[in-house]
C-alpha cells in the first residue's frame, strides 16, 4: 500500500470538488472517491469531511439533493454546480503551478515529483 499523504491546508476542497465531478455523491462516498483517486494515498476522515461540504455548499459550488444510499438509508447527494466547475478548474491550474513550482525548487524532475 502506498503511503499516505498528509493534507496542506485548502486542499480539501479541491479534492471534494474533483470527487464529486465524476458523478453524484453522497458524504461517505465523498471519502471513498477520494481515496480512490488518490489510489490509497489520502484519506480523509469524516470530522474534516463534512465541514468542507457545508462550505461548499453554502458558497455555492455544490449542490444537493436528497437520496437513497447504496445500503438503502436516506442520504444527501452532492453534485457540482456550474460554478463549482468553474472554480475546480481553477483551483486545479493553481495547484499544478504550485506544484511545478515546488518539484524545480526542490530540484525534482517531474519524474520524481
Amino acid at each position: 500500500m502506498a503511503d499516505r499523504a498528509l493534507l496542506l491546508p485548502g486542499t480539501l476542497e479541491l479534492l471534494v470538488l474533483r470527487a464529486v465531478s465524476l458523478g453524484k455523491l453522497h458524504g461517505y462516498g465523498v471519502l471513498l472517491r477520494i481515496e480512490q483517486i488518490s489510489n490509497g494515498a489520502l484519506q480523509v476522515e469524516q470530522g474534516a469531511l463534512y465541514p468542507a461540504l457545508y462550505r461548499l455548499e453554502r458558497d455555492g459550488f455544490l449542490a444537493t439533493e436528497w437520496g437513497t444510499s447504496e445500503n438503502n438509508r436516506r442520504a444527501k447527494f452532492y453534485s457540482l454546480t456550474p460554478t463549482g466547475r468553474k472554480k475546480l478548474r481553477a483551483e486545479t491550474k493553481s495547484w499544478t503551478s504550485t506544484a511545478r513550482a515546488m518539484s524545480a525548487a526542490l530540484g525534482l524532475s517531474p519524474a520524481e515529483a
